[in-house]
């Protein structure tokens, strides 16, 4: 996993939200919402350089066929559970990748969020991939990237609609999941915005 370093660890400037806001038609504190409630304090990378994850155990236990969730029922789970995520910080959300990463690789990133923006891996393939090894590499390699896989993200899934009419309880269901009230992902994003409209 050390391979994953990124080679710009260059931040996102608020000319880079703009440009990206300006092409999307919403306003610029709406993306910037989105990035503080998706990675907060942590960013786009941890310390050692590598992006900031978050490993999915029910989305790894889909793409292995629930075949694991005996053998390593921390690591893979029918179902969203809360208490399967380690604290710590990156460290120990690493050291349970490296381990589902050996037991399915291509599995193992499909199933984790990567980067400021928290895209999960299972989206290579319409954000131009041939695989998630390829997407992963290009997300680890700089901010500027996962912006723009972002970017995709929300024009693929229709999102910038809700964007624009900052309707954030839809764009967390089309961003987030279903779950989404379960970390009250919608008011967290009106709360960023309203806080970074407000300093604007």
């Amino acid at each position: 996993m050390a391979s994953l370093a990124a080679g710009d660890k260059s931040p996102l400037s608020r000319a880079d939200y703009a440009a990206a806001a300006s092409r999307l038609g919403c306003e610029v504190e709406a993306l910037m919402a989105v990035a503080e409630v998706e990675s907060g304090r942590l960013g786009a990378f941890a310390p050692d350089g590598r992006p900031v994850i978050l490993f999915e155990p029910h989305v790894f236990a889909r793409f292995t066929g629930q075949q694991f969730n005996e053998s390593h029922p921390h690591l893979s789970s029918r179902r969203w559970n809360r208490a399967l995520y380690p604290r710590g910080g990156q460290g120990p959300i690493y050291d349970q990748l490296a381990e589902a990463y050996a037991l399915n690789g291509e599995a193992a990133l499909k199933a984790t969020s990567w980067g400021r923006f928290q895209i999960l891996g299972q989206h290579f393939s319409w954000q131009g991939f041939p695989d998630a090894h390829g997407f992963v590499a290009a997300l680890a390699s700089s901010e500027a990237r996962q912006l723009a896989s972002f970017e995709r993200f929300i024009t693929h899934n229709n999102l910038d609609d809700e964007l624009r009419r900052l309707d954030w309880r839809g764009f967390a269901a089309g961003y987030n999941g279903p779950a989404f009230e379960q970390n009250r992902y919608d008011q967290r994003m009106a709360e960023a915005y309203a806080r970074l409209k407000a300093a604007a």
